[in-house]
């Protein structure tokens, strides 16, 4: 486990740009199980690539797309264990990976990004890929 006072800047990049913390399976379920609309679920990591492109990329998204996601939602891999391994109960069959981003529609996973969509790739890549996917499914 990551110490606190290591992450919490890495939090805060995501949760200042309106996203929720999810720290424990219930609050996983709480917004995923049943859900209605659309939710962003990040799993947010210490990693570079997560620093460099994931966040900024996910940021630039929803600072230029027309339609957004209803709910933004966050887990932090190798923080809150119990509530990442519940998302990834959500982001079945995909393998655990992180840093990633997944859509949700009505409950149902509808885009994935895995952490080897996102090495190599800048924020502004990331973030125009994002805008395209939030136009299909929001």
């Amino acid at each position: 486990m990551y110490p606190e006072p290591l992450v919490a800047p890495m939090r805060q990049d995501l949760t200042v740009a309106g996203f929720k913390e999810l720290k424990s399976s219930a609050d996983v379920d709480k917004e995923l199980k049943d859900q209605k609309g659309t939710t962003l679920l990040v799993i947010n990591s210490v990693c570079g690539c997560a620093a460099g492109a994931a966040r900024p990329g996910i940021k630039w998204a929803l600072q230029h797309a027309t339609k957004k996601p209803n709910q933004l939602t966050t887990v932090f891999a190798g923080v809150d264990k119990e509530a990442v391994a519940k998302a990834r109960e959500y982001t079945l069959p995909y393998p655990p990976s992180s840093p990633a981003i997944a859509l949700f529609k009505d409950g149902e996973l509808v885009h994935f990004v895995e952490r080897h969509h996102i090495e190599g790739r800048n924020a502004q890549m990331i973030g125009e890929h994002l805008v395209e996917v939030f136009e299909e499914f929001c």
